[in-house]
């Protein structure tokens, strides 16, 4: 076997030490690498859907992603809320005056959803049917 090199790793498996850490004695630290590698697949495995509904506020899109089993990030107004997370989903909250005829203009709300695929499915079709509105 070949001296250790800086940066380098003594065993066979890339570590370190003997029994697989990175040498320091700080499992703490090498369990914090395993939940980050977990969360960064969890991440990658997450789906990324966008979805924009007119004639809706911010507001009130918080407000049906709450009743849908969500959470407001950073703020108890849903007026305020640019996030909402729910379990195993998040959206994420936009919104902005769009023109559809002339001088008229209708809020467009965006929501970014991430998560899992089969509890998007679900999460999309429930928020739109909350937040379809027929013309008249």
């Amino acid at each position: 076997m070949f001296p250790p090199v800086a940066g380098g790793s003594n065993g066979a498996d890339g570590s370190n030490g003997a029994d697989g850490s990175d040498g320091t004695g700080d499992t703490d630290a090498d369990a914090a690498d395993v939940d980050a590698a977990e969360a960064t697949a969890a991440t990658a495995a997450a789906d990324r859907r966008e979805r924009s509904y007119r004639g809706i506020s911010r507001r009130l899109a918080a407000h049906y992603l709450r009743n849908l089993g969500g959470t407001l990030v950073g703020t108890d107004d849903p007026a305020e809320a640019t996030r909402v997370d729910g379990d195993g989903w998040t959206a994420e909250l936009s919104a902005e005056p769009v023109a559809v005829a002339g001088s008229l203009t209708l809020t467009e709300v965006t929501v970014g959803f991430t998560g899992d695929p089969e509890v998007l499915d679900d999460l999309i079709e429930r928020f739109s049917q909350k937040a379809m509105r027929a013309g008249g």
